[in-house]
């Protein structure tokens, strides 16, 4: 396995931090920060204007046609940049679902808007009561001719309020065993009946709880087979595990490593020159590698034409909880590292420490993933 970048993923590196340069000013991230909503439609659409939503996808669907280690070299740039692309990952995830599982006319009314940075969708599948048995879901579709009538509430629909669909999972069975009576449903957040109410998390995020009326959906709405739901939001959620490559852990150490270069100890030299201080930056650069490893082979895995689904689960599990054994051995350091947003050090210290815990939630949870490595990677029964 050789994980190291060519010439022309190196090039696409060059282009990425052109893009940023141009088009991530200070203000923008300042407004993201500020507000708590990690969109802004500005940058989405010169990612957009510059053919970079969907560098991956082939030519014929509009995209470039990329390797993905290209993609990955590109988009790595991105993540070390702190750039807001949560709203452009499900987006385009779920534009892939429907290129993949789509009619023609939704492939036809979705793909070139998604592609076009005009449209946002965000994922409907976690609830109240269920957590991350998501196939427990009790939001009900229930069938009324060529109409669906959709009933119940969704938690964690992140970027729902800046937001044009969220794809949802709703049961439309509740007959059978509940991973069979799943359907996704593309859902427009105008249409009657939808309620958003903002959920304000720990690192400053705004997130949302999302609640659905008899909210009327036609039959086109459906993406994939009806009560094939589980299958088609399975395909999703994999393509965001393969997204955990690290830039939140490189942005850490070097903030750290940053700060301990100007910070004061007690005796009036500077932290970087303690052992101590050493050791844990090393500790946190080692936890930021390997992180990025395991990223990258799950890329490198996509690239052989692998769906990296238990490789995506090591990797997703180990970028969040290593986050939080940085950021806890981080914040030991010294108080002085956690300074507010306007500091010199912007703050970055504080926002990683309150957004680790968090991580490990985000994408299906630490548990989750042990389950599908325990299960499906190394064979194990199910608990009894």
């Amino acid at each position: 396995m050789n994980f190291d970048f060519g010439p022309t993923s190196l090039e696409y590196k060059e282009q990425a931090r052109s893009l940023l340069a141009e088009e991530l000013m200070a203000d923008r991230l300042d407004e993201v920060h500020r507000t708590g909503t990690f969109h802004h439609w500005d940058f989405h659409r010169a990612l957009a204007r510059r053919g970079w939503l969907a560098p991956g996808w082939p030519v014929e669907f509009g995209g470039r046609g990329l390797d993905p280690l290209d993609v990955l070299a590109f988009q790595e740039e991105l993540a070390d940049a702190g750039a807001p692309m949560y709203g452009a990952v499900t987006t385009m995830m779920i534009a892939g679902v429907i290129r993949e599982l789509g009619t023609p006319d939704q492939k036809a009314q979705i793909l070139p808007k998604a592609l076009g940075g005009e449209i946002l969708i965000v994922l409907g599948f976690t609830e109240p009561e269920c957590g991350s048995d998501v196939a427990a879901a009790a939001t009900r579709a229930v069938g009324e001719g060529d109409e669906w009538r959709i009933n119940g509430q969704k938690m964690f629909t992140t970027n729902a309020h800046v937001a044009d669909y969220v794809f949802l999972l709703a049961r439309t069975d509740p007959n059978v065993p509940k991973h069979k009576g799943l359907t996704t449903f593309l859902v427009p957040l105008d249409q009657p009946g939808v309620t958003i109410q903002p959920v304000m998390t720990m690192s400053g995020e705004r997130t949302n709880a999302t609640f659905y009326d008899d909210v009327r959906v036609h039959d086109s709405a459906r993406i994939g087979a009806l009560n094939g739901g589980w299958e088609t939001m399975t395909v999703a959620l994999t393509l965001e595990r393969t997204n955990a490559t690290g830039g939140e852990h490189r942005r850490l150490v070097a903030a750290a490593e940053r700060w301990a270069a100007t910070a004061r100890a007690a005796d009036g030299g500077l932290l970087l020159d303690d052992p101590s201080v050493a050791a844990r930056l090393a500790r946190a650069a080692t936890e930021a590698r390997v992180t990025r490893l395991l990223g990258h082979r799950s890329v490198w895995l996509s690239a052989k034409g692998v769906l990296p689904g238990v490789e995506g689960s090591m990797a997703k599990l180990f970028s969040s909880e290593s986050l939080v054994r940085m950021a806890d051995d981080l914040a030991m350091l010294a108080p002085d590292g956690l300074r507010a947003d306007d500091t010199g050090h912007g703050g970055q210290l504080d926002r990683a420490i309150r957004h680790a815990q968090p991580t490990t939630i985000y994408g299906g949870t630490s548990e989750i993933q042990r389950s599908i490595i325990a299960q499906r990677g190394l064979g194990l029964p199910r608990p009894a």
